[in-house]
């Protein structure tokens, strides 16, 4: 099924058309529960991964021997799902509710804190299947995305540590059927769900904080006014009016390519650690696909379903149900990559 989003509730280039020279386009991923193959792009499914090629591995020094088993996650997240899909009496009983507080146990495993410990795929992405995908370097056509299950990286103790790998599928010989897995994991929004996707190319534009001052400044003033307004009538009966951050630029969910949110921080520059070219947006992974401070962009074929069941279909949460931006270089893709979290 394909996913679609609504128009948006006003025309913002009729509004300040000085936007007409920033629009861009973004590819909302659309990820939802699903059996995905090696030959597609997915979230959480099983990636087009060489036999002969070693699985990437994290190495630095931290705790990995305490934490949540994947399957128990994994199985968890199936038995609430069965449980609330019930028509009559919907929701554990107490004989599940055993299981699941069983499921959520944490255990002990033989690990050293630098023993080498597997990756999680967490999505790979074909550029014929992505619009928005830029070339990889040297040609490459697929971009495989993993992550430490641990939030343990970085001077403080408390980075994410996401790394990119590029191939050309084409060169891709015997695929691996079971590649390696953490044992346990730090926190169950680190394991996504398989699922497909259903990608849908969106208009998009920047940040405010990163338009030009005097047009920031309008769109503040404009949402200010519309906010007050919108106090002075309000009865509880009606959702707020659409707002330039949540309505008309920068759409929730997975997606690739577009503008970066900088709802949780200040923007500050992306540079290139490499040759300090001006970064862009590669892939957005978000706790949620839409939520209600962004729910005119839920797709249409999903406006009947409930926000609380239907909008976290991966599993993933990053920090504290917040999204992982992920940036690029544009003069060259090999070029490492740096990330914000918002």
């Amino acid at each position: 099924m394909t996913r679609t989003t609504p128009a948006r509730p006003l025309d913002v280039e009729a509004l300040f058309p000085e936007l007409a020279a920033f629009r861009g386009t973004t590819t909302r991923l659309h990820p939802r529960p699903g059996r995905p193959d090696a030959s597609a792009s997915s979230v959480g499914g099983p990636l087009l991964w060489p036999a002969d090629e070693p699985w990437p591995v994290c190495r630095e020094a931290h705790g990995r021997g305490y934490g949540r088993r994947p399957a128990d996650i994994h199985r968890r997240r199936r038995l609430l799902a069965s449980a609330w899909a019930r028509e009559e009496a919907p929701g554990p009983t107490d004989a599940e509710r055993e299981l699941l507080d069983e499921l959520d146990r944490e255990h002990h495993v033989p690990a050293s804190d630098t023993d080498p410990l597997p990756l999680i795929g967490l999505a790979q992405l074909y550029r014929r299947d992505v619009p928005d995908l830029p070339a990889g370097p040297s040609g490459c056509d697929l971009l495989q995305v993993f992550w430490c299950p641990f939030d343990a990286h970085g001077p403080g103790g408390y980075d994410l540590a996401p790394h990119l790998r590029w191939r050309r599928s084409w060169e891709v010989g015997e695929v691996l059927t079971v590649p390696p897995r953490p044992l346990v994991v730090g926190a169950d929004g680190y394991v996504p769900e398989p699922c497909v996707l259903h990608p849908e190319q969106v208009v998009t534009y920047p940040f405010a904080g990163l338009l030009p001052r005097e047009l920031c400044a309008r769109v503040d003033t404009w949402e200010e006014a519309r906010a007050e307004e919108a106090e002075r009538s309000a009865d509880g009966s009606r959702p707020g009016p659409p707002g330039y951050q949540y309505d008309l630029s920068v759409p929730p969910g997975w997606r690739v390519g577009g503008f970066a949110s900088w709802h949780a921080t200040d923007p500050y520059p992306m540079d290139c650690p490499a040759c300090a070219a001006p970064m862009r947006l590669l892939l957005t992974v978000d706790s949620t696909e839409w939520d209600g401070g962004s729910a005119s962009w839920r797709p249409l074929e999903d406006r009947d379903r409930p926000t609380h069941r239907w909008a976290t279909p991966t599993g993933v949460t990053v920090g504290r149900s917040g999204e992982l931006n992920v940036f690029t270089c544009p003069a060259d893709p090999g070029h490492p990559h740096r990330w914000s979290i918002q």
